[in-house]
Order: structure tokens, then C-alpha cells, then sequence
């Protein structure tokens, strides 16, 4: 075992500091302000080959393979004092101490605030074993958020967390672990002094993390992180905002694209319509337009992969990249159908290939698979890794190998892309099958084995799915969802939370999941509606979570249902109803939910935001997980409960906030307590937000267009929101065809609304209602652009009028609307008291 315990020199080497201990040698580098790099280099060599990184401050052998998706950085400058016991390297707003025996680091912020500190004797280890540690000084107090996709409550103080990407059907929402994902970064939250600080270990081996479970009266409270293998190669970020380092660790591992803006809407799917005897295109598109007839928008289909069930000797199985006659008799027909009916078609593949597969001798003769492990080699010969697959034993796809990965991108294109779409379902994908893990895999001509690198297979193969839709299609937006994947999987796929359950438990539980999925870097999350597994969701819980589903960033409703039933919107007739009000809902936020996703691309912001984060000051929002911010103005408030009569809701300190249905006011710093009914959807406005709704009906992401914008603005203070349009489907945004609105709003007697505009894009919207928050009290004028603005009492003159004002009593807003000039304008409300009587 190494064990490292005190530092034998330190000493600078152009833009890093090499520490030399009696155990491992220690790299620091400041990569920019607030990250510090610290690598323990156990296998020596201090290589870097990273298929996670974006941005990097140092020559990497994978620049070629990331070619323009990589930026070079340069390191902060620091400055190295030797004290005596001590050395201290000062730069990029953080202060480092190395403390000489017995060893330990030691970070501080600008502010003198300490952010990380290793134990002593604990810090890097390396066992018997090849597993190697690191271990860090926690408070008792401390909270731990992030972690991807896993289970449980929100906070994992004293939780061990495992990350081995899994195929877990059916998983348990509180105690499954591990499931899908692998992404090694969580954010520690001091509760004392209310700061944040990341911790990204960049490495794609199996690895945990022990949150203050494990305790010992010889050392301090700590957490550890500990891999099967590799180094020991820790991204520290500070904060102090949980945004704050959520924005750094997206800098080093990549931003979410601008999706499609069907990708927001309804996506459709189920097991069933694929594995009908015959005719399964038929009964998708009947599908399609019964959700028409009954009102119900939808704008995709996630197509399961019994399209591609061959009769073989085993029995019927399902082959990747083929086609059941049966049931697809005119795939290109299909697809051709769908489009005119507005859906976009996601097929599902999978990277493995069956040994009863019909073309196995082709994808053997391309030499695309994981190989043998050296040991196996010697037994069996030389040949592919075989491990367990669904329906049988099958052999894997090396994405680590251009001559595979090119060889996948020629199938694809022929079997899937070119029969009509752009849009990829990449799915089972954690390679959990090949038990071998010393299985070989081709690491770009380095050569490692697939436990090594399992884990970043499914970025490398959305990687190659994303490129493929771009040669097939250059003008299109590639939309790719992922069951699986690594830290960086937020630069290619939207994703959910794979085979959930069908329970009360899992809709209540799979709101952390998606959460900590957004603090992770990865706001493009959601978890499957009404669950997979199981037997269908009862009437109450389907409408329940079709409500909560609505604010999800990925809306599917899918099944696989135990009792042979198919989970649809109108499976109960009596309580469609209160279904297609849910999922219009979601439409009338498109603008909204839109223009956050702008947001994240920029930024990687979550959509779905925990109140922690979104209200860091407030400690009594630390835990709670079922409600949750959508944006910055909405929070969102689910009945979770069965039964449910009542809903309470504990709201942030120092806020304030509004029934988005009543608009009743709520002082922050306490809870209430509302009624509710089966129809009932818990929404909040919170005072300085912005909220833009589409008025007109829109029932296609692709096909209607919003002519008539509603803008909610609660001006209990000042707010702002970028408002963010382009075609929603083509990649001209990146050519500067779209367009942002910046809405500024200034509160107080005097209340000013001023849209700006900026860029080439030709809006749809014609029409613009301005529904300001303002209980109690009309306004005594409304001017726009200088020009006063016509009032009208009564509530039908106004509505049939193109541009005024009215006061809805009821409503407790003051209602301006005026057609859209397309450029800027400034609305300017006076609540100024006016004294009638002594005018």
C-alpha cells in the first residue's frame, strides 16, 4: 500500500508546482480563476488522454479526436512562498497551503474561507488492490448535492454513493445504487458560512464516494472518494454560488446545445407499438392521430427496439441496424408519415450485436468489437469480448476505435438515418454485460481495458451519432437521447432517468433524481411518465405525474406494463381531461421552458433547479426536494401525495410570491398550506420574475408558431429575463438567425417595462399582452413609448381593442396589450396615488 505522509520537496515547473512525497508526486495547477487542479500521479506517467474534457490548460494526445470542441486555456499565474512548514501558492482567486509534515493541502478562497482540506495520513492512497483514495476534512454539518443520477433525497450527507453504470430495471426511487450514469462531481455546501465548492474527480473508472458515513475516533469527520483505478485527479471549483460552480465545472467538461424545440415537447412511446405482430407504423401513426382528435399536442415518438425483432434459431431477438418486415414493411414510408403529421422519430440502437445476429459476420469482419482480455485470449485465442445482452449472449462495439467508430457512423447512416430522420435513441449503453472487465479495448492505438473505459463509451457513441446526423443532414439540429453516460454527456444527448417504476415512491423520488441530474452539469433530464416498469399507473397517479411531468426538460410518457396495458393519456376516459390541461400547460410555457434552454447552453443553469440553489441564503430549503424552481420566476409546487386534499409548500426567506392561478400574495420565510383537487397544479410566481406563455394555442413545436406573447411580470422588484426565438429546427442560430428580447423590469410606484431587441431573426409573435402582478391597486396610467395608452373599463372593449389597458379586479393585473413593432419598446405604469376629489 502507499500511503503519503510527508512532502520531501516542492518545486515550480513553469505553470505548475510539482510536490515530490514520500508516497505519489502531486501536481497543482491553477486552470483558471476559482479551479485548481491536484493530481496525485500513482500510474506515473501523468498522461493526459481525456475523452471528458473540453477545455484544457495543457497539450492533450485526444486534441485530434475533439479537433474545434477543445479550447486550450492558458493557467492562471500564481505566485509559491516557502514559510517553513509550509508553501503557499497564491493565484486565481485562491490560496493554496502544502503543508510539509504531516502532508496535507489545504484551499482557501479570496476571502480567506476555507474550502477543502485533506486529512492527514488519509489523503492519497493506493491499496493492495489497485483502488486508489482520496480523503477529505468535512464539517459536521455539510450537505452534498450533485452526483448525477442516484436515488434518494437530494442531500447525501452520510450516504455511500456507488458509480458503475447499471441496467436497472425497475430500480427502487429511494435505495438503488448505482443506476445509469457515471459522473464523478458533487458540490459540498457549508452550512456555516453558506458557500460551495465542486469536486470533479476526472476519472472513467468504477469508483464511490463516502459522505461522512464511515466514521473513526482517529480522524476527522471526512468523505472519500475512492476509484478501481487511475489517478487521483481532482478539478477543485469554488463557488461561492452552487451556480458559480456548476457554470466552472461546464467549462471543463462542456455545455448542453441548443436543442430542437421538439425536443420540449410531448414525446411519445411505449414497447407495446413496436412489438405488435404486424403492421406496427400503422398503429403508431393511428396513435398520433388519436392524441390529435383528442386535443392532446405531441411532437415526437421514441421508437422501442422491437422494430428490429428478426426470426432467428434462438427465437425472435432483436438486431441493431435491421428492419421486421412485419412491422415496418416501408420504413422510409413511415417516417415520410410521421413528418407530415409533424413527429419526429427517434429509432432506438443499441451497441451491441447478438450471436444469432444475421450480419454478425459483417460486424466481425470490420473488426468493431471488444477484445478478449489477455488472460481469455490465452484460454480461448484471440477474438471479441462476449458478455451478457439482452436475449443472449452478444459482443460490444469499441468506441474507442476510429475504424469502429467509423464503421458505425456508415450503419447508422444506411439503416437508420437514411430512411428519414435526424433524431437517435442510443440506449443501453452501460456495458454492465462484460463481467471480463480486463477485456481490451483500442483507447485511440494506446490500448486499455474496457473497465477502464466502460464508462465513456456511450458519450463516444452519441460522439459519433451526433456527427453522422451532421453529414446527413448539415442544416438539421441533431436531437440524440442517452440512457447512459459520463461527465461530459451533456454535450450530445437529452436523457432520463432510464426503467423507473410505477409507484407513488418514484414519481415522489425521481424529482431529486432529475435535480441532481441539473447539478451535475446535465439540464436536459427527465424520468419516464406514469413509470416503465410495472403495472399501470392508477387514475390518480397517472394524472399526478403527467402533471409533475409537465415541468420536466424531457416530457415522455413510456411503458413496458407488467399487466399487458399501455400507458396513454387517455387510458381513463373520466380523467383525460385533466391530462390534456397538463401537457397544454407545458405548451403555453414553450417561450419559457424555450428560452431556459437557451440559458443552459450558455451557461449549463438548470432548468429544474433545486431551492438550494436557487436560494442559497436559506437554510430551511437545504432538504427540500419535491418542490422546485423552474427558471428563476416559477416555483413549482406538484402534488406528490395519494389523496392529497391539501398542498404545503415552505417558501424561500426574503422572497415573495404569488398563486399563479389566483394571485394570492405569500411572504417568504414560512409555509402555507393550499387546498387542492385532482385538477389542481401548485404554481408560485415569485416577485421580480418573468414569465412569457404562448396566448395562442399551439398544438406542434414544429408546425404552429406563437403570434400572441403573454408576459407575466411580478415587479415586487426589479427583474429581468432574456426572451430567446430562432426557427426552433435548423442550425442557422448559429449563423446569428435568432432572436433575444431582453425584458428589464423596474419596480416601485413608477413601474417600467423596457424590451430590447438584438439579432436578425424575423419573430412570429404579433401581439404582446403585458400582465403585470399588482393586487389592490389599478394603475392610474399606462403610457407606451411616451404615448398614452387608451383605458377601458370594461373588460369586452378591451379584448376586442389592438392596443389599452384594463385592470382585472379579479386577477389582481393590470392588462396592457399593443401589436409587436419588432423593435424596442418601453412600457411605463403609474401607480402613483391620485387625489380625485381635491383635483
Amino acid at each position: 500500500m502507499r500511503v503519503t505522509s510527508r512532502v520531501e520537496r516542492v518545486q515550480r515547473a513553469d505553470d505548475q508546482v510539482r510536490i515530490h512525497t514520500d508516497g505519489v508526486e502531486i501536481r497543482l495547477v491553477i486552470v483558471a480563476d476559482g479551479i485548481l487542479r491536484i493530481r496525485a500521479g500513482f500510474d506515473g506517467d501523468f498522461a493526459e488522454e481525456s475523452y471528458t474534457l473540453t477545455t484544457t490548460a495543457w497539450p492533450d494526445r485526444l486534441d485530434e479526436f475533439f479537433g474545434a470542441e477543445r479550447t486550450r486555456v492558458s493557467p492562471s499565474s500564481f505566485e509559491l512562498d516557502d514559510l517553513g512548514d509550509l508553501v503557499r501558492m497564491t493565484g486565481g482567486n485562491l490560496r493554496v497551503d502544502i503543508e510539509k509534515e504531516p502532508f496535507r493541502i489545504r484551499v482557501h478562497d479570496h476571502e480567506g474561507t476555507l474550502l477543502h482540506s485533506d486529512v492527514v495520513g488519509l489523503g492519497y492512497l493506493a491499496d493492495g488492490n489497485g483502488r486508489r483514495s482520496h480523503t477529505s476534512e468535512i464539517s459536521a454539518g455539510d450537505a452534498f448535492y450533485g452526483f448525477g443520477e442516484t436515488t434518494g433525497p437530494l442531500n447525501k450527507a452520510q450516504k455511500l454513493i456507488t458509480m458503475s453504470p447499471k441496467d436497472a430495471l425497475g430500480y427502487d426511487p429511494r435505495e438503488t445504487d448505482p443506476l445509469y450514469k457515471h459522473i464523478p462531481f458533487y458540490l459540498k455546501l457549508n452550512r456555516e458560512n453558506r458557500k460551495a465548492v465542486g469536486y470533479f474527480y476526472h476519472n472513467t473508472h468504477d469508483c464511490e464516494f463516502d459522505l461522512g458515513r464511515q466514521r473513526s475516533n482517529y480522524w476527522p469527520p471526512h468523505s472519500r472518494y475512492r476509484a478501481d483505478g487511475g489517478d487521483i485527479d481532482l478539478f477543485l471549483i469554488a463557488g461561492p454560488g452552487m451556480r458559480d460552480v456548476v457554470r466552472r465545472y461546464t467549462m471543463l467538461t462542456g455545455r448542453p446545445p441548443l436543442l430542437p424545440k421538439y425536443a420540449l415537447g410531448y414525446l411519445a412511446s411505449s414497447m407495446y407499438y413496436s412489438e405488435v405482430d404486424s403492421d406496427s407504423d400503422t398503429a403508431i401513426t393511428d396513435f398520433i392521430d388519436v392524441a390529435r382528435e383528442e386535443g392532446i399536442p405531441v411532437d415526437g415518438f421514441q421508437l422501442s427496439s422491437g422494430y428490429t425483432t428478426q426470426d432467428t434459431e434462438a427465437g425472435p431477438k432483436r438486431c441493431v441496424f435491421t428492419w421486421n418486415e412485419r412491422r415496418f414493411p416501408d420504413p422510409e414510408g413511415f417516417f415520410a408519415a410521421m413528418a407530415e403529421r409533424g413527429i419526429t422519430v427517434s429509432p432506438n440502437v443499441k451497441p451491441a450485436v447478438l450471436d444469432v445476429h444475421p450480419d454478425l459476420e459483417q460486424f466481425r469482419g470490420e473488426d468493431v468489437f471488444v477484445a478478449r482480455s489477455a488472460d481469455a485470449a490465452a484460454a480461448h485465442g484471440e477474438g471479441p469480448a462476449v458478455g451478457a445482452w439482452w436475449g443472449g449472449p452478444g459482443r460490444f462495439v469499441d468506441f474507442t476505435k476510429p475504424a469502429a467508430r467509423e464503421a458505425w457512423r456508415r450503419w447508422l447512416t444506411e439503416a437508420v438515418l437514411a430512411k428519414g430522420t435526424t433524431s437517435v435513441w442510443n440506449d443501453n449503453c452501460e456495458y454492465d454485460g462484460i463481467v471480463d472487465t480486463d477485456s481490451r479495448v483500442d483507447f485511440e492505438g494506446a490500448g486499455a481495458t474496457i473497465g477502464r473505459l466502460r464508462s465513456v463509451m456511450s458519450n463516444l457513441m452519441c460522439h459519433v451519432t451526433r456527427d453522422a446526423v451532421a453529414e446527413t443532414a448539415p442544416d438539421a439540429r441533431p436531437y440524440i437521447v442517452c440512457r447512459s453516460g459520463h461527465a461530459g454527456i451533456q454535450r450530445y444527448a437529452q436523457s432520463w432517468a432510464g426503467d423507473n417504476s410505477t409507484s407513488w415512491e418514484s414519481l415522489r423520488h425521481n424529482v431529486a433524481t432529475i435535480l441532481g441530474m441539473g447539478l451535475s452539469g446535465f439540464p436536459h433530464h427527465g424520468c419516464d411518465i406514469g413509470g416503465f416498469h410495472g403495472p399501470a399507473p392508477d387514475p390518480e397517479l397517472l394524472v399526478r405525474w403527467v402533471q409533475h411531468g409537465a415541468f420536466q426538460p424531457r416530457f415522455s410518457i413510456h411503458s413496458v406494463n407488467s399487466d399487458n396495458t399501455v400507458t396513454e393519456p387517455w387510458m381513463y376516459p373520466d380523467h383525460t381531461h385533466y391530462v390534456r390541461d397538463a401537457i397544454r400547460l407545458r405548451y403555453r410555457l414553450l417561450p419559457y421552458l424555450y428560452s431556459l434552454t437557451a440559458r443552459a447552453a450558455d451557461t449549463a443553469e438548470p432548468i429544474m433547479e433545486p431551492l438550494v440553489s436557487a436560494f442559497q441564503h436559506d437554510p430551511d430549503v437545504d432538504e427540500v426536494f419535491e418542490d422546485f424552481m423552474l427558471g428563476d420566476s416559477l416555483l413549482v409546487a406538484n402534488v406528490l401525495e395519494q389523496g392529497a386534499r391539501t398542498r404545503t409548500v415552505r417558501l424561500p426567506a426574503g422572497e415573495t410570491f404569488y398563486d399563479f392561478w389566483t394571485r394570492e400574495r405569500h411572504e417568504g420565510g414560512g409555509v402555507v398550506t393550499k387546498p387542492v383537487d385532482l385538477g389542481s397544479i401548485p404554481l408560485l410566481l415569485r416577485g421580480g420574475g418573468i414569465v412569457p406563455l404562448a396566448e395562442n394555442r399551439v398544438d406542434s413545436l414544429t408546425r404552429d408558431e406563437v403570434t400572441d406573447l403573454r408576459l407575466i411580470c411580478v415587479p415586487d422588484r426589479d427583474g429581468r429575463f432574456t426572451l430567446y426565438e430562432d426557427d426552433g429546427l435548423t442550425r442557422a442560430h448559429e449563423h446569428g438567425e435568432f432572436r433575444e428580447t431582453q425584458v428589464r423590469m423596474s419596480a416601485g410606484e413608477r413601474v417600467q417595462l423596457q424590451l430590447s431587441r438584438r439579432g436578425e431573426y424575423r419573430s412570429s409573435v404579433q401581439r404582446l399582452l403585458f400582465d403585470v402582478v399588482r393586487p389592490g391597486q389599478c394603475p392610474h396610467r399606462v403610457d407606451l413609448d411616451g404615448q398614452r395608452l387608451p383605458q377601458y373599463l370594461h373588460r369586452g372593449r378591451f379584448d376586442a381593442a389592438d392596443a389599452g389597458w384594463h385592470y382585472d379586479i379579479g386577477l389582481g393585473s393590470v392588462l396592457i396589450k399593443t401589436p409587436d413593432p419588432g423593435g424596442d419598446l418601453t412600457v411605463d405604469i403609474s401607480f402613483e396615488p391620485v387625489d380625485m376629489i381635491g383635483m
